[in-house]
Protein backbone atom coordinates (compact mmCIF):
# COMPACT_ATOMS: atom_id res chain seq x y z
CA UNK A 1 0.00 0.00 0.00
CA UNK A 2 1.37 3.38 -1.02
CA UNK A 3 0.84 6.19 1.49
CA UNK A 4 1.51 9.76 0.44
CA UNK A 5 -0.26 12.89 1.68
CA UNK A 6 0.20 16.30 3.33
CA UNK A 7 -1.19 17.13 6.76
CA UNK A 8 -1.50 20.86 7.41
CA UNK A 9 -4.27 22.32 9.58
CA UNK A 10 -2.85 25.41 11.31
CA UNK A 11 -6.11 26.56 12.95
CA UNK A 12 -6.31 26.86 16.74
CA UNK A 13 -9.74 25.57 17.81
CA UNK A 14 -11.50 26.39 21.07
CA UNK A 15 -14.32 23.82 21.27
CA UNK A 16 -17.12 23.43 23.79
CA UNK A 17 -20.33 24.83 25.23
CA UNK A 18 -19.86 28.38 26.50
CA UNK A 19 -16.59 28.97 24.62
CA UNK A 20 -17.79 32.20 22.98
CA UNK A 21 -16.98 34.10 26.16
CA UNK A 22 -13.31 33.28 25.64
CA UNK A 23 -13.30 36.05 23.05
CA UNK A 24 -12.83 38.33 26.06
CA UNK A 25 -9.65 36.69 27.28
CA UNK A 26 -8.00 34.38 24.77
CA UNK A 27 -4.40 35.43 24.07
CA UNK A 28 -4.71 34.10 20.52
CA UNK A 29 -6.88 36.83 19.03
CA UNK A 30 -4.91 38.03 15.98
CA UNK A 31 -5.51 41.79 16.10
CA UNK A 32 -6.93 44.90 17.75
CA UNK A 33 -9.71 45.93 15.34
CA UNK A 34 -12.11 43.46 13.76
CA UNK A 35 -14.47 43.49 10.84
CA UNK A 36 -17.33 41.23 11.97
CA UNK A 37 -19.03 39.60 8.97
CA UNK A 38 -22.61 38.37 9.45
CA UNK A 39 -25.54 37.50 7.21
CA UNK A 40 -28.22 39.88 6.01
CA UNK A 41 -30.74 37.96 8.11
CA UNK A 42 -31.71 38.86 11.65
CA UNK A 43 -30.63 35.77 13.58
CA UNK A 44 -27.23 36.99 14.82
CA UNK A 45 -28.87 40.11 16.23
CA UNK A 46 -32.11 38.47 17.37
CA UNK A 47 -30.34 35.80 19.41
CA UNK A 48 -27.83 38.25 20.83
CA UNK A 49 -24.77 36.56 19.36
CA UNK A 50 -23.52 39.72 17.64
CA UNK A 51 -23.96 41.87 20.75
CA UNK A 52 -22.16 39.28 22.86
CA UNK A 53 -19.25 39.09 20.43
CA UNK A 54 -18.92 42.89 20.33
CA UNK A 55 -19.14 43.06 24.13
CA UNK A 56 -16.47 40.38 24.68
CA UNK A 57 -14.18 42.12 22.22
CA UNK A 58 -14.79 45.43 23.99
CA UNK A 59 -13.81 43.93 27.35
CA UNK A 60 -10.30 43.45 26.00
CA UNK A 61 -10.17 46.81 24.24
CA UNK A 62 -10.67 45.41 20.75
CA UNK A 63 -12.74 47.57 18.42
CA UNK A 64 -15.14 46.21 15.83
CA UNK A 65 -17.06 47.19 12.71
CA UNK A 66 -19.98 45.12 11.39
CA UNK A 67 -20.63 44.11 7.77
CA UNK A 68 -24.11 42.56 7.59
CA UNK A 69 -25.01 41.94 3.94
CA UNK A 70 -24.04 38.29 3.37
CA UNK A 71 -26.57 36.15 1.46
CA UNK A 72 -27.21 32.41 2.02
CA UNK A 73 -25.28 31.81 -1.21
CA UNK A 74 -22.70 34.62 -0.88
CA UNK A 75 -21.74 36.71 -3.89
CA UNK A 76 -18.59 38.40 -5.14
CA UNK A 77 -20.15 41.87 -4.96
CA UNK A 78 -20.38 41.62 -1.18
CA UNK A 79 -16.84 40.32 -0.94
CA UNK A 80 -15.66 43.48 -2.68
CA UNK A 81 -17.82 45.71 -0.50
CA UNK A 82 -16.67 44.02 2.70
CA UNK A 83 -13.01 44.27 1.72
CA UNK A 84 -13.39 47.97 0.97
CA UNK A 85 -14.98 48.51 4.39
CA UNK A 86 -12.20 46.58 6.13
CA UNK A 87 -9.58 48.79 4.50
CA UNK A 88 -11.47 52.02 5.14
CA UNK A 89 -11.94 51.18 8.82
CA UNK A 90 -8.36 50.02 9.32
CA UNK A 91 -9.39 46.53 10.46
CA UNK A 92 -6.47 44.22 11.09
CA UNK A 93 -8.44 40.95 11.23
CA UNK A 94 -11.82 39.58 10.14
CA UNK A 95 -14.36 37.59 12.15
CA UNK A 96 -16.91 35.39 10.42
CA UNK A 97 -19.88 34.97 12.79
CA UNK A 98 -22.73 32.71 11.70
CA UNK A 99 -23.12 29.91 9.19
CA UNK A 100 -20.80 28.84 6.45
CA UNK A 101 -21.83 31.72 4.20
CA UNK A 102 -20.65 34.33 6.71
CA UNK A 103 -17.40 32.53 7.47
CA UNK A 104 -16.64 31.81 3.81
CA UNK A 105 -17.29 35.47 3.04
CA UNK A 106 -15.03 36.53 5.90
CA UNK A 107 -12.22 34.47 4.36
CA UNK A 108 -12.71 36.01 0.92
CA UNK A 109 -13.02 39.52 2.37
CA UNK A 110 -9.82 39.01 4.38
CA UNK A 111 -8.09 37.94 1.19
CA UNK A 112 -9.31 40.86 -0.90
CA UNK A 113 -8.42 43.34 1.84
CA UNK A 114 -4.78 42.47 1.06
CA UNK A 115 -4.94 42.06 -2.72
CA UNK A 116 -5.81 44.44 -5.59
CA UNK A 117 -8.35 43.99 -8.33
CA UNK A 118 -11.44 41.80 -8.25
CA UNK A 119 -12.00 38.50 -6.47
CA UNK A 120 -12.58 36.60 -9.72
CA UNK A 121 -9.13 37.67 -10.92
CA UNK A 122 -7.62 35.03 -8.64
CA UNK A 123 -9.89 32.03 -9.20
CA UNK A 124 -8.47 29.06 -11.07
CA UNK A 125 -11.56 27.68 -12.82
CA UNK A 126 -14.53 28.93 -14.81
CA UNK A 127 -14.01 32.53 -15.92
CA UNK A 128 -11.40 33.12 -13.22
CA UNK A 129 -8.28 34.90 -14.49
CA UNK A 130 -5.81 32.73 -12.52
CA UNK A 131 -3.76 35.70 -11.32
CA UNK A 132 -1.21 35.19 -8.55
CA UNK A 133 -1.99 37.09 -5.35
CA UNK A 134 0.35 39.98 -4.53
CA UNK A 135 -0.57 39.78 -0.85
CA UNK A 136 -1.91 37.14 1.48
CA UNK A 137 -4.91 37.77 3.76
CA UNK A 138 -5.84 39.46 6.99
CA UNK A 139 -6.02 36.96 9.88
CA UNK A 140 -9.38 35.22 10.13
CA UNK A 141 -11.43 34.17 13.17
CA UNK A 142 -14.33 31.75 12.60
CA UNK A 143 -17.26 31.52 15.01
CA UNK A 144 -19.78 29.06 13.53
CA UNK A 145 -23.37 29.10 14.75
CA UNK A 146 -24.34 26.11 12.60
CA UNK A 147 -23.00 22.57 12.21
CA UNK A 148 -22.61 21.98 8.52
CA UNK A 149 -19.81 23.41 6.45
CA UNK A 150 -16.75 22.72 8.60
CA UNK A 151 -15.28 25.93 7.20
CA UNK A 152 -13.84 26.67 10.63
CA UNK A 153 -11.31 23.87 10.05
CA UNK A 154 -10.30 24.32 6.42
CA UNK A 155 -9.17 27.05 4.00
CA UNK A 156 -12.08 26.79 1.55
CA UNK A 157 -14.53 29.52 0.69
CA UNK A 158 -17.36 29.24 -1.84
CA UNK A 159 -18.56 32.40 -3.59
CA UNK A 160 -20.92 33.00 -6.54
CA UNK A 161 -20.36 35.32 -9.50
CA UNK A 162 -23.90 36.49 -10.11
CA UNK A 163 -23.70 37.43 -13.77
CA UNK A 164 -22.23 34.10 -14.91
CA UNK A 165 -23.96 31.86 -12.33
CA UNK A 166 -20.58 30.42 -11.31
CA UNK A 167 -20.37 29.11 -7.74
CA UNK A 168 -16.73 28.22 -7.12
CA UNK A 169 -14.68 27.04 -4.17
CA UNK A 170 -11.21 28.44 -3.59
CA UNK A 171 -8.66 28.59 -0.78
CA UNK A 172 -5.00 28.87 0.15
CA UNK A 173 -2.84 28.28 3.22
CA UNK A 174 -3.51 31.83 4.42
CA UNK A 175 -7.30 31.44 4.30
CA UNK A 176 -7.26 28.90 7.12
CA UNK A 177 -8.75 30.62 10.17
CA UNK A 178 -6.07 31.58 12.67
CA UNK A 179 -8.61 30.89 15.44
CA UNK A 180 -11.97 29.12 15.50
CA UNK A 181 -14.39 29.17 18.41
CA UNK A 182 -16.88 26.30 18.14
CA UNK A 183 -19.59 26.74 20.77
CA UNK A 184 -22.52 24.28 20.46
CA UNK A 185 -24.68 26.57 22.61
CA UNK A 186 -24.84 28.95 19.63
CA UNK A 187 -26.40 26.19 17.53
CA UNK A 188 -29.44 25.43 19.72
CA UNK A 189 -31.40 28.23 18.05
CA UNK A 190 -31.20 26.71 14.55
CA UNK A 191 -34.69 25.51 13.48
CA UNK A 192 -35.30 21.85 12.58
CA UNK A 193 -35.32 22.17 8.79
CA UNK A 194 -32.08 24.15 8.69
CA UNK A 195 -30.53 21.75 11.22
CA UNK A 196 -31.32 18.90 8.83
CA UNK A 197 -29.95 20.71 5.77
CA UNK A 198 -26.74 21.72 7.56
CA UNK A 199 -26.19 18.27 9.02
CA UNK A 200 -26.48 16.70 5.58
CA UNK A 201 -23.91 19.15 4.21
CA UNK A 202 -21.43 17.92 6.84
CA UNK A 203 -22.47 14.33 6.13
CA UNK A 204 -21.74 14.60 2.41
CA UNK A 205 -18.42 16.36 3.08
CA UNK A 206 -17.34 13.28 5.01
CA UNK A 207 -18.82 10.78 2.54
CA UNK A 208 -17.34 12.43 -0.53
CA UNK A 209 -13.87 12.83 0.95
CA UNK A 210 -13.90 9.18 2.05
CA UNK A 211 -14.72 8.15 -1.52
CA UNK A 212 -12.21 10.53 -3.11
CA UNK A 213 -9.13 8.99 -4.68
CA UNK A 214 -7.17 11.48 -2.55
CA UNK A 215 -8.28 9.85 0.69
CA UNK A 216 -5.66 8.89 3.26
CA UNK A 217 -5.59 7.34 6.76
CA UNK A 218 -6.03 10.68 8.51
CA UNK A 219 -8.97 11.82 6.38
CA UNK A 220 -10.57 8.36 6.61
CA UNK A 221 -10.43 8.45 10.40
CA UNK A 222 -12.18 11.80 10.67
CA UNK A 223 -14.65 11.02 7.87
CA UNK A 224 -15.95 7.75 9.29
CA UNK A 225 -16.26 9.18 12.78
CA UNK A 226 -18.21 12.17 11.45
CA UNK A 227 -20.51 9.87 9.45
CA UNK A 228 -21.26 7.80 12.53
CA UNK A 229 -21.95 10.84 14.71
CA UNK A 230 -24.24 12.49 12.16
CA UNK A 231 -26.19 9.28 11.58
CA UNK A 232 -26.79 8.96 15.32
CA UNK A 233 -27.26 12.54 16.45
CA UNK A 234 -28.76 14.48 13.53
CA UNK A 235 -32.24 12.92 13.99
CA UNK A 236 -32.05 13.79 17.70
CA UNK A 237 -31.10 17.43 17.07
CA UNK A 238 -33.82 17.81 14.42
CA UNK A 239 -36.39 16.57 16.93
CA UNK A 240 -35.00 18.45 19.95
CA UNK A 241 -32.85 21.43 19.01
CA UNK A 242 -32.06 22.18 22.64
CA UNK A 243 -30.35 18.83 23.22
CA UNK A 244 -26.84 20.09 23.92
CA UNK A 245 -25.31 16.61 23.71
CA UNK A 246 -26.62 16.18 20.18
CA UNK A 247 -25.60 19.72 19.23
CA UNK A 248 -22.07 19.17 20.54
CA UNK A 249 -21.78 15.86 18.68
CA UNK A 250 -22.90 17.50 15.43
CA UNK A 251 -20.61 20.47 15.97
CA UNK A 252 -17.67 18.13 16.36
CA UNK A 253 -18.76 16.04 13.36
CA UNK A 254 -18.94 19.20 11.24
CA UNK A 255 -15.48 20.28 12.40
CA UNK A 256 -14.15 16.79 11.68
CA UNK A 257 -15.65 17.01 8.20
CA UNK A 258 -13.80 20.31 7.86
CA UNK A 259 -10.54 18.56 8.72
CA UNK A 260 -11.40 15.98 6.07
CA UNK A 261 -11.69 18.71 3.43
CA UNK A 262 -8.24 19.95 4.43
CA UNK A 263 -6.72 16.47 4.11
CA UNK A 264 -8.63 14.94 1.20
CA UNK A 265 -11.00 16.46 -1.36
CA UNK A 266 -14.68 16.33 -2.14
CA UNK A 267 -15.95 14.72 -5.33
CA UNK A 268 -18.33 15.85 -8.05
CA UNK A 269 -21.53 15.56 -5.98
CA UNK A 270 -20.59 18.98 -4.63
CA UNK A 271 -19.74 20.27 -8.10
CA UNK A 272 -23.23 19.32 -9.26
CA UNK A 273 -24.93 21.04 -6.32
CA UNK A 274 -22.83 24.19 -6.71
CA UNK A 275 -23.95 24.41 -10.33
CA UNK A 276 -27.59 23.95 -9.33
CA UNK A 277 -27.53 26.62 -6.62
CA UNK A 278 -25.40 28.83 -8.84
CA UNK A 279 -28.37 28.92 -11.21
CA UNK A 280 -30.92 28.85 -8.36
CA UNK A 281 -29.40 30.70 -5.38
CA UNK A 282 -32.61 30.32 -3.38
CA UNK A 283 -31.79 26.62 -2.86
CA UNK A 284 -30.11 25.89 0.50
CA UNK A 285 -26.89 24.01 -0.12
CA UNK A 286 -27.87 21.08 2.09
CA UNK A 287 -31.23 20.80 0.34
CA UNK A 288 -29.57 20.62 -3.07
CA UNK A 289 -27.13 18.00 -1.87
CA UNK A 290 -29.91 15.89 -0.35
CA UNK A 291 -32.18 16.18 -3.38
CA UNK A 292 -29.43 14.90 -5.70
CA UNK A 293 -27.83 12.38 -3.35
CA UNK A 294 -29.78 9.17 -3.99
CA UNK A 295 -29.43 9.49 -7.77
CA UNK A 296 -25.77 10.49 -7.57
CA UNK A 297 -24.61 7.78 -5.18
CA UNK A 298 -26.79 5.14 -6.85
CA UNK A 299 -24.72 5.78 -9.97
CA UNK A 300 -21.56 5.09 -7.97
CA UNK A 301 -23.06 2.01 -6.32
CA UNK A 302 -24.03 0.60 -9.72
CA UNK A 303 -20.36 0.92 -10.67
CA UNK A 304 -19.40 -1.05 -7.58
CA UNK A 305 -17.51 1.66 -5.68
CA UNK A 306 -16.45 -0.60 -2.83
CA UNK A 307 -15.85 2.09 -0.21
CA UNK A 308 -19.59 2.80 -0.09
CA UNK A 309 -19.96 -0.43 1.89
CA UNK A 310 -17.58 0.87 4.58
CA UNK A 311 -19.82 3.91 5.00
CA UNK A 312 -22.95 1.77 5.10
CA UNK A 313 -21.42 -0.33 7.87
CA UNK A 314 -20.63 2.82 9.85
CA UNK A 315 -24.27 3.84 9.45
CA UNK A 316 -25.48 0.56 10.95
CA UNK A 317 -26.12 -1.60 7.88
CA UNK A 318 -25.07 -5.27 8.15
CA UNK A 319 -23.05 -5.38 4.95
CA UNK A 320 -21.40 -8.70 5.84
CA UNK A 321 -24.62 -10.50 4.96
CA UNK A 322 -24.53 -9.19 1.40
CA UNK A 323 -22.66 -10.55 -1.58
CA UNK A 324 -19.74 -8.46 -2.80
CA UNK A 325 -21.46 -6.71 -5.70
CA UNK A 326 -24.46 -5.79 -3.53
CA UNK A 327 -22.49 -4.27 -0.64
CA UNK A 328 -22.14 -0.76 -2.15
CA UNK A 329 -25.92 -0.48 -2.55
CA UNK A 330 -26.28 -0.87 1.23
CA UNK A 331 -25.21 2.76 1.45
CA UNK A 332 -28.25 3.81 -0.59
CA UNK A 333 -30.46 1.94 1.88
CA UNK A 334 -28.77 3.66 4.83
CA UNK A 335 -28.91 7.06 3.12
CA UNK A 336 -32.67 6.78 2.48
CA UNK A 337 -33.23 5.81 6.13
CA UNK A 338 -31.30 8.84 7.39
CA UNK A 339 -33.06 11.22 5.02
CA UNK A 340 -36.44 9.91 6.22
CA UNK A 341 -35.49 10.16 9.90
CA UNK A 342 -34.72 13.85 9.55
CA UNK A 343 -37.85 14.64 7.53
CA UNK A 344 -36.23 15.38 4.18
CA UNK A 345 -37.68 12.49 2.17
CA UNK A 346 -39.83 14.92 0.15
CA UNK A 347 -36.96 17.30 -0.63
CA UNK A 348 -36.75 17.71 -4.40
CA UNK A 349 -35.39 20.14 -6.95
CA UNK A 350 -38.72 20.88 -8.61
CA UNK A 351 -40.09 22.44 -5.43
CA UNK A 352 -37.35 25.08 -5.70
CA UNK A 353 -38.22 25.89 -9.31
CA UNK A 354 -35.51 23.77 -10.96
CA UNK A 355 -36.55 22.21 -14.26
CA UNK A 356 -35.51 18.91 -15.78
CA UNK A 357 -34.80 20.72 -19.05
CA UNK A 358 -31.84 22.49 -17.37
CA UNK A 359 -29.88 19.23 -17.16
CA UNK A 360 -27.34 19.86 -19.92
CA UNK A 361 -26.62 23.47 -18.91
CA UNK A 362 -26.17 22.59 -15.24
CA UNK A 363 -24.05 19.53 -16.03
CA UNK A 364 -21.73 21.65 -18.16
CA UNK A 365 -21.58 24.38 -15.49
CA UNK A 366 -20.61 21.78 -12.87
CA UNK A 367 -17.72 20.59 -15.03
CA UNK A 368 -16.55 24.07 -16.00
CA UNK A 369 -16.54 25.41 -12.43
CA UNK A 370 -15.93 22.26 -10.41
CA UNK A 371 -14.00 20.08 -12.81
CA UNK A 372 -11.17 19.67 -10.30
CA UNK A 373 -13.51 17.65 -8.07
CA UNK A 374 -14.41 15.36 -10.99
CA UNK A 375 -10.71 14.45 -11.08
CA UNK A 376 -11.06 13.06 -7.54
CA UNK A 377 -14.03 10.79 -8.33
CA UNK A 378 -13.58 7.09 -7.54
CA UNK A 379 -14.95 6.36 -11.03
CA UNK A 380 -15.02 8.70 -14.04
CA UNK A 381 -18.25 10.50 -14.87
CA UNK A 382 -18.99 12.00 -18.27
CA UNK A 383 -21.31 14.90 -19.01
CA UNK A 384 -23.87 12.36 -20.20
CA UNK A 385 -23.63 10.58 -16.83
CA UNK A 386 -24.20 13.84 -14.97
CA UNK A 387 -27.18 14.71 -17.16
CA UNK A 388 -28.75 11.31 -16.37
CA UNK A 389 -28.09 11.79 -12.64
CA UNK A 390 -29.71 15.22 -12.73
CA UNK A 391 -32.73 14.00 -14.70
CA UNK A 392 -33.19 11.13 -12.22
CA UNK A 393 -33.83 13.68 -9.48
CA UNK A 394 -37.26 14.55 -10.94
Amino acid sequence: MKLEFNYFIPTRILFGAGKLKELAKTPFLPGKKALIVISSGASMKRHGYLDRAISYLGERGTQSTVFDKILPNPVAEHVAEGATLAKQEGCDFVIGLGGGSSIDSAKSIAFMAKNPGEYWDYLRTGTGKKMRPSGEALPIVAIPTTAGTGTEANPWTVITKTETKEKIGWGADYTFPALSIVDPELMTSVPPLLTAYQGMDAFFHAVEAYLSIRNNPASDMYALDAIGLITEYLPIAVKDGGNIEARAALAWASTEAGFVQSLSTLISHHSLEHAISGHHPEIPHGAGLTATSVAYFSCLAERNVSRLSDIAGKMGENVNQLSGDKKPSAFITALKKLIKKIGLEKTDLASFGVKKEEAAVIAQNSMDTGGFLYLSNPVPLTKEDVVKIFESCF
